[in-house]
């Protein structure tokens, strides 16, 4: 099995709709015989991580699985290798999801031009 270090992309979407684009931005560790099957695995753990979080106020919040657009083996972890999450935040018409989708397409592309000359 190899090792590989995937991001996931989740937008955080809130009832209330005046407030701005978020976007959370995990670094996940997968295990896979190829890059193929850790992509797949990858976006596999983020429809599974999906959640939605209620507040007092009643407005939910959502974290909705965007894509995974970036994947890299990793030879080796060294003690200490951190793997961190980030949350950033775009105006609505930046078009960051579109850019994030776009990512994963171009990746999964790769992968097939990979296999294909295997």
């Amino acid at each position: 099995m190899n090792k590989y270090l995937a991001k996931i992309v989740y937008k955080i979407v809130c009832m209330n709709k005046d407030a701005a684009e978020q976007f959370d931005e995990q670094l996940c560790f997968i295990e896979a015989r190829d890059i193929n099957e850790a992509f797949i695995k990858a976006r596999m753990l983020g429809v599974k991580n999906e959640d939605e979080v209620d507040h007092e106020s009643g407005n939910g919040i959502f974290w909705k699985f965007v894509d995974v657009p970036f994947l890299k083996i990793i030879e080796n972890l060294a003690d200490g290798d951190e793997l961190y999450a980030s949350i950033s935040e775009h105006e609505k018409d930046d078009n960051y999801e579109a850019y994030i989708k776009s990512r994963a397409a171009d990746l999964q592309m790769n992968f097939q031009q990979l296999l294909s000359l295997a």
